[in-house]
C-alpha cells in the first residue's frame, strides 16, 4: 500500500517564490567598491525573470551548462535561481584556480554561456581563445562595456531589453541544477553534478537548529565564495527563509568584513579558518561592535582549537566547526555539543567543539580500514571516512575516476578519521598527507592545531619529508604572528611535548613569511612537499626529540 501524498517536485523554484511572496521587503546588500548596493527580494524577482528570458534568447536550453566567474554579489545570486529554475545548469567556476585548470573545467563541462564580473575580465580575455563551447560572454557591471572580447555583451543591457514576466517550466526534481568542480590538487578537477532534489534537501538540512541553524530573523553573510560548493548552500537557505543577505564581493580583508558585520548587523557568517584568523588579528587591536553576530561557521579546513577558544573567551563569539566536501554539497557533519555535554568542564567542551562533529541529520558515515571493515568507535582507531545520503554525489561527471571513489553506495572521502563513542568525527589527516614514520602514522593536522595554539604563531603547516631511516618524518612550517616578536623552536617544542610522544614531534621547525594555499584556502601540501623534498633534516637525536 502506498501513501496518499502529493507528488510535489523538490525543485528550486519554490525557494525563490517563497522569498518574494513572504519576505518581499528583506534586503540584499552587496559591497561594490566603496559603496553598498541595496535592493529587496521584491526587486530581485523581476530581474530573475528577465534573466531567464535572456538565457532563452541566448539559446540556452534544458540541461545546457551556464558558467559563472564571479564574486559574492547580488547578480551572482540572480544567476543562482534564473539558471536552474529555467532548466539549465548553473556552473560556478573557481576563479582562484590556475588558468589551465579553468580552461579544462569550462571545456569539460561544455559551458555554453559565461557570465563574468567586470573585474575578472582580464582573466577571461587571456583564456577566451581556448574555450571550445562558449558562444557568449556576458559581462556583469554597472559601467559601459570595455573589453576586447568580440562575443561579450552587457548583463544590464540584456536585462533592460527583456520582459519581467516568465513562465517557469515544470522540472523533474532529479534534473541537474548546478555543478562544481573539485580543486584538482591531484590531476584534473572532477565535476560534481547536483540535482534540484539534492540542493532542496541539503537546504532543509542546513536550516535545522542542530545543523547550521539559520533562521528567518538572521542576517547572513557568506564569506565562503559563491564559486566554492555554492557558498556551502547558504544563499539557497537564506532565500528560502527570507534572511537579509550581505555579500562582500571581492572585499575580503579583515577590516572590510568587520565593517560589514558591524554596519549591517550580521548575525551569522561562514568561511574558511584563514579568513577568521586574519579577522581575529584585527579584532585584537581594534574595536568593532559585533554584538549581533551569534554564529561563525568554519569549514573547508580544520579549525584550530586555539582559534575556537580565542574567539569565545576574548571576543564572546561562537565558532561552529563543520565538515564537508564538494562531493557532499557540502554539509557532512557539525560539531555542536549534545545536551548532556553542556555540564562538562570547559576544557572538555573545547576538545569536542574542535572535532568535525556528528553526521548532519540526513547522512550516514562510517570509518573503514584498508580491508573495507568498519573500525570501532573508540576515538583511537583510524579509518577512511565514507559517507552516503540524499545530497552526496554518486559519481563524478563524465569522469572514469568515479570507480575508485564510489563503492557499494558509499563515497570514499580520502579523509582519515577516528570516531569516538559519542559519534563525533575527528579528521586525523588526508590519506595523502599522513606522515608514515618507521611504520607508524603521524597526523599533520593534530600537530598543526597544537602549534597554532601558541600565541605568537599565526599559521602552521606540517608536511612529510623523506628520511633515509624512517621513510618519512614531519617538518613544521610556521608563520609568526608578528615579525618583530617571533617564537623560537624551543617555544614550539615545549608546547608540543605536552601533547605528543617524542617520536611524533617534527624533526625541524622552519619559520616562513607565508604558506602556500589552495584555491579554497587550504594549505597546499602538494606544493609544500615539492618545495621541501630536498630539505636536509637535522639529526633525529636532539635536545627536543631525545635519543633514539
Amino acid at each position: 500500500m502506498q501513501g496518499l501524498m502529493m507528488d510535489y517536485q523538490l525543485t528550486l523554484r519554490p525557494l525563490l517564490e517563497r522569498a518574494v511572496r513572504i519576505f518581499p521587503k528583506r534586503e540584499l546588500v552587496t559591497k561594490v567598491g566603496t559603496t553598498l548596493h541595496r535592493y529587496t527580494y521584491a526587486d530581485m524577482y523581476p530581474r530573475v525573470c528577465k534573466l531567464a528570458n535572456v538565457l532563452g534568447k541566448l539559446g540556452v536550453k534544458h540541461g545546457d551548462r551556464v558558467g559563472t566567474l564571479a564574486w559574492n554579489n547580488y547578480r551572482h545570486l540572480e544567476l543562482y535561481f534564473a539558471v536552474p529554475c529555467s532548466g539549465a545548469v548553473l556552473h560556478t567556476l573557481n576563479l582562484r584556480l590556475p588558468p589551465e585548470q579553468i580552461i579544462y573545467i569550462i571545456n569539460h563541462a561544455e559551458d555554453k554561456v559565461l557570465f563574468v564580473d567586470q573585474s575578472l575580465l582580464p582573466l577571461v580575455e587571456k583564456i577566451a581563445s581556448h574555450l571550445k563551447t562558449v558562444k557568449t560572454i556576458v559581462v556583469m557591471a554597472d559601467t559601459p562595456l570595455q573589453t576586447s572580447l568580440m562575443e561579450a555583451v552587457s548583463y544590464e543591457e540584456l536585462l533592460a531589453a527583456e520582459d519581467d514576466h516568465y513562465v517557469w517550466p515544470d522540472l523533474d526534481e532529479r534534473d541537474a541544477a548546478a555543478m562544481c568542480y573539485t580543486s584538482g590538487t591531484t590531476g584534473n578537477p572532477k565535476g560534481v553534478l547536483y540535482s534540484h532534489r539534492s540542493i532542496y534537501l541539503h537546504t532543509m538540512g542546513i536550516c535545522q537548529t542542530d545543523s547550521l541553524g539559520l533562521s528567518t530573523n538572521d542576517t547572513m553573510m557568506p564569506v565562503v565564495p559563491m564559486f566554492h560548493v555554492l557558498a556551502w548552500g547558504l544563499p539557497f537557505a537564506a532565500t528560502l527563509l527570507g534572511c537579509k543577505q550581505v555579500f562582500p564581493g571581492p572585499h575580503l580583508q579583515p577590516r572590510d568584513l568587520a565593517e560589514l558585520i558591524q554596519d549591517e548587523h550580521v548575525t551569522i557568517t561562514a568561511g574558511v579558518p584563514t579568513l577568521w584568523l586574519g579577522l581575529f588579528g584585527l579584532l585584537e587591536h581594534e574595536r568593532y561592535d559585533l554584538a549581533a553576530l551569534h554564529t561563525m561557521i568554519v569549514g573547508g579546513a580544520a579549525a584550530p582549537r586555539s582559534m575556537i577558544e580565542n574567539y569565545q573567551k576574548k571576543l564572546g563569539l561562537q565558532i561552529v566547526h563543520a565538515w564537508g566536501m564538494t562531493e557532499t554539497s557540502p554539509l557532512g557533519s557539525v560539531a555542536r555539543l549534545k545536551a548532556e555535554m553542556r555540564d562538562l568542564p570547559e576544557e572538555e567542551q573545547y576538545v569536542i567543539r574542535a572535532k568535525q562533529g556528528i553526521p548532519a541529520p540526513g547522512v550516514e558515515i562510517r570509518a573503514v580500514d584498508e580491508n573495507g571493515n568498519e573500525v570501532p568507535n573508540d576515538g583511537k582507531t583510524m579509518g577512511e571516512l565514507q559517507i552516503r545520503g540524499p545530497w552526496i554525489a554518486s559519481a563524478y561527471y563524465n569522469d572514469p575516476r568515479s570507480a575508485a571513489s564510489f563503492m557499494d553506495g558509499w563515497f570514499r572521502t580520502g579523509d582519515v578519521i577516528t570516531i569516538d563513542g559519542d559519534g563525533y568525527i575527528q579528521i586525523v589527516d588526508r590519506t595523502k598527507d599522513l606522515v608514515k614514520s618507521g611504520g607508524e602514522w603521524i597526523s599533520t593536522i593534530e600537530l598543526e592545531s597544537a602549534i597554532m595554539a601558541h600565541p605568537k604563531v599565526l599559521e602552521a603547516a606540517v608536511i612529510a619529508v623523506p628520511h633515509p631511516k624512517w621513510q618519512e618524518r614531519p617538518l613544521a612550517l610556521v608563520v609568526p604572528r608578528a615579525k618583530d616578536d617571533p617564537p623560537n623552536k624551543t617555544d614550539i617544542y615545549e608546547l608540543l611535548t605536552k601533547h605528543f610522544a617524542k617520536w611524533q614531534l617534527p624533526d625541524d621547525v622552519v619559520f616562513v613569511e607565508s604558506i602556500a594555499k589552495t584555491s579554497v584556502g587550504k594549505f597546499d601540501k602538494k606544493v609544500l612537499r615539492e618545495a621541501y623534498k630536498e630539505y636536509h633534516l637535522p639529526s633525529i637525536s636532539s635536545e627536543y626529540l631525545g635519543s633514539e
